[in-house]
């Protein structure tokens, strides 16, 4: 079969031809294009003119470069989500969820009015209880607008502002949905490694001097290590973001009411366009795919302007969320599923420091993250697997960091702890103990 032909003599005939190339199906994901200077000699034109037709190509996200391999057509990679299944009878700790007995009871929809095109977005009870629990906390200039979730949020808070290419500085390791999110909107993720107090101040600065136009924090129970803002580093992260007000701050803030630390924001008060999240999934289950947003105003504006069926979000979720949330009896809920949740990561971490092993030191959230130091991590999570544990690589959650595994503790029992942490620990010996460059 004769190579596909790239024709055009400017860039933007050249940058066609390739487009037009794959939606014939004559290119296909994974296939090589010539080398600029190869394409350049064949057009009769300018290396620059080619150079400019891929850099088009690439910033749309339908090639990437690769160093030595050459520009290549990109493929749609699937983003990974939260909810992996075990095999077997093994025990669950990959999957990320709430536990469902901690999760509130849903009302009925008795009171519920069929609401029709052109009514008010945002249910009554529900706006009165943001303006009540939110709105303080982002300040009295925030608006407030409703998303589909987190991932939504973040997601469109982005495309608001930002065009394919563009660079945003991410935790490192950061939620899996987030890489996914940036990846396939054609942003470029800078990497900002993490500790036991959150998103460090080094690498926030090295982030913001290498051009980020956005920055996303999660200022507590970080998934997937659990670290928390302290209010030091919180102020340090605030006084360098206040150097930058042009760029835009979102805070993803999706464990609110379960979490035992408190908020500490990271948005300066000069910052021109910032966002605090606030999602329900975590608390009230993941089939409550809606988030509170507050923004400054022009952000809120570039929300709504959307199309209503793209930013209309149902009123009969909206009613059950208020319903839940202005309950009397949620606050009590709330406080025994937080305690709950913060017994049972104490269980595997104080396990995991019985039988001497390391994890992220941090005390919120749904998980625990424990470093691997250089043991292969798909042996470790295989290996598990065989003797009846679902954990989720690292891998996952990272763009630069080392081997690690996350474990959920959300439905951990007791004698799950030790058992798993024994496990760990005789996995972690017998790889060691294989390892070529180990001892003899």
């Amino acid at each position: 079969m004769p190579e596909p032909t790239i024709t055009g003599d400017s860039a933007a005939a050249i940058a066609d031809s390739v487009r037009d190339l794959i939606a014939r199906g004559e290119l296909r994901p994974g296939d090589v294009l010539p080398s600029v200077r190869a394409l350049a000699a064949v057009r009769g034109v300018n290396r620059n003119t080619v150079a400019a037709g891929y850099a088009a190509l690439a910033a749309a996200g339908i090639v990437e470069t690769r160093r030595r391999g050459g520009t290549v057509v990109r493929a749609l990679v699937p983003v990974a989500g939260e909810g992996a299944s075990a095999l077997g009878d093994a025990v669950n700790l990959a999957d990320g969820n709430p536990d469902p007995a901690l999760l509130p009871a849903l009302p009925d929809l008795r009171g519920y009015s069929t609401v029709l095109y052109g009514s008010p977005g945002i249910d009554e009870r529900l706006g009165r209880w943001a303006e009540r629990h939110l709105l303080p906390d982002a300040g009295p200039d925030g608006a407030l607008v409703l998303t589909h979730g987190a991932v939504d949020a973040v997601e469109r808070v982005l495309s608001a502002h930002l065009t394919r290419g563009d660079a945003v500085a991410v935790e490192d390791p950061c939620f899996l949905s987030s890489i996914g999110t940036l990846r396939l909107n054609g942003y470029r993720p800078v990497p900002v490694p993490i500790d036991e107090h959150g998103m460090t101040t080094d690498g926030l600065r090295a982030a913001l001097r290498a051009g980020v136009r956005a920055v996303v924090c999660t200022p507590r129970a970080h998934n997937p290590t659990g670290a928390s803002l302290t209010a030091r580093r919180a102020e340090e992260l605030r006084a360098l973001l206040a150097a930058h007000p042009e760029v835009l701050v979102i805070e993803d803030d999706h464990f609110s009411a379960l979490a035992r630390t408190p908020y500490r924001r990271v948005t300066p008060v000069g910052t021109a366009r910032w966002a605090l999240v606030r999602s329900v999934s975590k608390f009230l289950g993941p089939d409550m795919r809606l988030a509170l947003t507050v923004c400054d105003r022009d952000t809120a504006d570039r929300l709504r302007a959307r199309p209503a069926a793209a930013a209309w979000v149902s009123h009969v979720l909206q009613h059950l969320v208020a319903g839940v949330l202005t309950h009397s009896a949620t606050p009590a809920r709330l406080d025994h599923a937080a305690r709950t949740y913060a017994d049972r990561r104490r269980l595997l971490t104080d396990a995991l420091a019985a039988h001497d092993l390391s994890w992220s030191e941090a005390a919120d959230g749904l998980n625990v993250w424990i470093p691997l130091a250089g043991v292969p991590e798909a042996v470790v999570v295989n290996a598990l697997a065989d003797h009846g544990w679902a954990v989720r690589p690292g891998s996952l959650f990272t763009l630069a960091h080392g081997p690690a595994i996350r474990v959920t503790t959300s439905t951990l029992l007791p004698e799950h702890a030790d058992a798993f942490a024994a496990r760990l620990a005789t996995t972690l010996a017998s790889i060691t103990s294989e390892s070529p460059c180990s001892p003899a």
